[in-house]
């Protein structure tokens, strides 16, 4: 039988609702009315979906902005601590007698997480260049925003409807330039939202279609461990993770839409937009000025770029296109401000994990790549041909690992429990890691191979040439 979780069912009716609405709400002219409907819509949004567990999210929210209001040398930091500190007691409620958070609520929870602490960086930055320049430093119209934002200011941008649900991700200063720039007035975001919102059916048809033939629950039968092979069960990796990408596909293009319907994070290709972060360069007089002249992108909320993550080769580079508004959370807000050098990587992957879940399924996934990409590293600098041809099988190789790796990995996150994942993994004798290590040494081998018989060629050379 074809079906969706209650959860995704909610999810996926509040998005298109979201898309929908962000038709009459983009709009809206008036900057001050436009605040407060997105606003009321959000907390409607969270009232229905969290009731009375939505006091988690708004005592977390004013202990922030406390914080932000009389720390703001440090409050960056002590946001960071605190809400990743509430996240953990949030989690953990149940072993305390009180509710379970529903999974709507987490994901709420985890989006204010990101803006929140985001903002406190973003107020911190501003305050620090002011204290280094002095009154030589002119202040751009959002900086200065972001240095007199008040309660109701962080209010509204987190506890807006675009975005609050399931991300994507943007700063305090994509949420400033989208109510005081013109740019989503000239550019056909209905259009836009119709050409993404296109594939959610080609996403949703595959993920019930597979679920179907391959549910993932079989994995916790005992049928499964004692009437299917070892190949088999080894293959049930591949089937597993298309199911979750196929939804993970499905309801971020469609939080996407939501954003392109409203018009938010919509800028002019001129400014070089990056996900997450909004435009490269600066927003001048002549370019608002000549917004009808421009094409426009949404490179802003751009979250997953699915293209890229199904056809590049490797695993680091599909990593780069995948969940790609966290991934600048995470870069600018921890691995740029790690002290260690050396372990910076390994602390911006537990931040991810944690920010995840506290369930051992997301630690094994995503501190996995740990594991893997040496692997690749090493594979790829095996793996190279001055041949056309012998590259393109390389690289198809690759391609395979790639997945392979997601998919064997990503079936952790999938069954979440540690006894279920062990048991799974020990049914099919820990392969994936077993496999990673013998190709590690084994391309290691003869990668040192390879130096070594290009250091014969050059002091063969250089003999003849004496």
């Amino acid at each position: 039988m074809l079906k969706m979780s209650e959860d995704d069912i909610i999810y996926a009716v509040l998005l298109i609702l979201g898309i929908a609405f962000g038709q009459f709400y983009r709009k809206i002219n008036d900057a001050g009315l436009k605040k407060i409907i997105g606003t009321v819509f959000g907390l409607v949004t969270i009232f229905y979906t969290s009731g009375f567990q939505s006091l988690h999210i708004f005592i977390s929210f004013i202990v922030c902005c406390f914080i932000i209001k009389y720390d703001q040398r440090r409050c960056h930091l002590i946001c960071f601590w605190f809400m990743m500190i509430y996240l953990l007691f949030f989690r953990m409620v149940g072993l305390i007698g009180l509710p379970v958070p529903a999974g709507h609520t987490n994901m709420i929870q985890m989006i204010l997480t990101l803006k929140i602490i985001g903002f406190a960086f973003e107020k911190n930055s501003v305050l620090t260049k002011i204290k280094e320049a002095g009154d030589k430093l002119e202040l751009s119209a959002s900086d200065k925003e972001i240095r007199n934002s008040s309660f109701i200011d962080i209010f509204h941008y987190c506890f807006n409807y675009i975005g609050m649900l399931t991300g994507p991700y943007f700063t305090y200063r994509t949420f400033y330039d989208y109510f005081n720039y013109p740019f989503y007035k000239h550019a056909d975001c209905f259009k836009a939202t119709l050409q993404k919102l296109a594939w959610v059916p080609f996403y949703a048809g595959l993920f019930l279609l597979t679920s179907y033939i391959w549910p993932s629950e079989y994995m916790e039968t005992t049928e499964f461990y004692e009437s299917r092979s070892f190949l088999y069960r080894l293959f049930y990796v591949w089937p597993t993770f298309f199911i979750f990408r196929m939804r993970i596909y499905a309801g971020i293009t469609l939080a996407e839409c939501m954003c392109i319907s409203a018009g938010l994070g919509c800028y002019p290709k001129v400014l070089e937009a990056k996900c997450g972060h909004g435009p490269s360069t600066a927003i001048t007089k002549e370019i608002v000025d000549s917004t009808e002249k421009h094409e426009y992108d949404f490179e802003t909320i751009e979250n997953i770029n699915v293209p890229n993550v199904e056809k590049c080769w490797t695993f680091r580079e599909a990593m780069k296109h995948w969940n790609k508004c966290v991934q600048y959370w995470l870069a600018m807000y921890v691995y740029k401000r790690f002290p260690s050098k050396k372990y910076r990587v390994m602390a911006t992957m537990a931040v991810s994990a944690y920010w995840h879940g506290i369930l051992p399924g997301h630690y094994f996934c995503i501190l996995g790549p740990i594991v893997y990409l040496p692997v690749e590293d090493v594979l790829l600098k095996v793996f190279k041909s001055d041949d056309p041809n012998t590259q393109k099988i390389f690289n198809i190789i690759t391609w395979i690992f790639k997945f392979f790796a997601f998919s064997y990995l990503g079936t952790a996150f999938v069954l979440k429990d540690v006894r279920k994942i062990w048991h799974f993994y020990s049914s099919v004798y820990h392969f994936g890691y077993f496999f990673w290590l013998t190709l590690y040494l084994i391309c290691s081998f003869i990668y040192t191979l390879k130096k070594k018989a290009q250091k014969r060629t050059v002091k063969d050379t250089e003999k003849k040439g004496e």
